[in-house]
């Protein structure tokens, strides 16, 4: 099986700086894509920002330069710098990875982390 753990989420000031990890584990066979999402209540699920295995990075047109995402392949490990933070990041931010497994490596697979909760109040 595969796990996703999220970390880093919480509680910032408008302006400020968090950064979130997400760390997969497991029987992985190859990683194609890692990417984050937020979510907030009645919306459905929005592109933060995707990385793919040959390096493609893609952000949401609202993150206009704010975000960073990077990769740690031989970690199986993503991360995402968020900069000048606004109340309207609020979310619950996602983390989810493409992938095959070694039990069937052929077959691509998606995992979602249980979320991790970014607040941005003053």
């Amino acid at each position: 099986q595969v796990q996703l753990v999220e970390s880093g989420g919480g509680l910032v000031q408008p302006g400020g700086s968090l950064s979130l990890s997400c760390a997969a584990s497991g029987s992985i066979f190859r990683i194609y894509a890692m990417e984050w999402y937020r979510q907030t209540p009645g919306k459905e699920h929005e592109l933060v920002a995707s990385i793919t295995s040959g390096g493609v990075i893609n952000y949401g047109d609202f993150v206009n330069g704010r975000f960073t995402i990077s990769r740690d392949s031989p970690k199986n490990t993503v991360h995402l710098q968020m900069n000048s933070l606004k109340p309207e990041d609020t979310a619950v931010y996602y983390c989810k990875v493409d992938l095959s497994r070694y039990s069937n490596i052929g077959a691509r697979v998606v995992y979602w982390g249980q979320g991790t909760q970014v607040t941005v109040s003053s």
